[in-house]
């Protein structure tokens, strides 16, 4: 049923992703092609409240979670592309390599994540995926990472 979606809505979004304010880091996902890849955007806003401590008076949105980002787009391509929507499986970061950052990233900018499989198949549990995050066509971080697909704890 959900192969087919192209897209994700924020309440799609949340029924794939178990995060909330404010730690919700994807605000629509434009674009998924099944398993393999997906485009989405993050809204860059003064009142996130990573603002208040990073930093005063220069707001930069820290790297960390831009990589949260990136890693919050690829689940919600697997919770569409291998139809995990309404189940107790969740995706668990794994690993992060070779990241890199290029580009502040400041209230104001839309912050769109590019994020493809390199490695896994469906019905597996563990993936590779190589990240991208751009602003206005240019790179602020890219990163490779490594997830885990596995039931909820209690």
């Amino acid at each position: 049923m959900t192969a087919e979606l192209k897209s994700a809505d924020i309440q799609l979004i949340q029924r794939i992703l178990p995060h909330r304010y404010p730690f919700l880091l994807v605000d629509k996902v434009v674009d998924i092609d099944g398993y393999q890849s997906a485009r989405d955007i993050k809204n860059v806003t003064m009142n996130e409240p990573h603002f208040q401590g990073h930093f005063p008076g220069t707001p930069i949105m820290p790297g960390v979670t831009i990589v949260e980002a990136m890693a919050q787009t690829a689940g919600v391509m697997l919770g569409v592309g291998m139809d995990l929507i309404g189940t107790d499986m969740l995706i668990y970061f794994m690993n992060i390599d070779k990241c890199k950052f290029r580009r502040k990233v400041v209230p104001g900018d839309v912050l769109e994540m590019e994020v493809t499989v390199t490695r896994g198949k469906p019905g597996g549990k563990i993936f590779k995926f190589a990240g991208k995050a751009t602003v206005e066509g240019e790179v602020a971080a890219e990163a490779e990472f490594t997830a885990m697909i596995d039931k909820q704890q209690d």
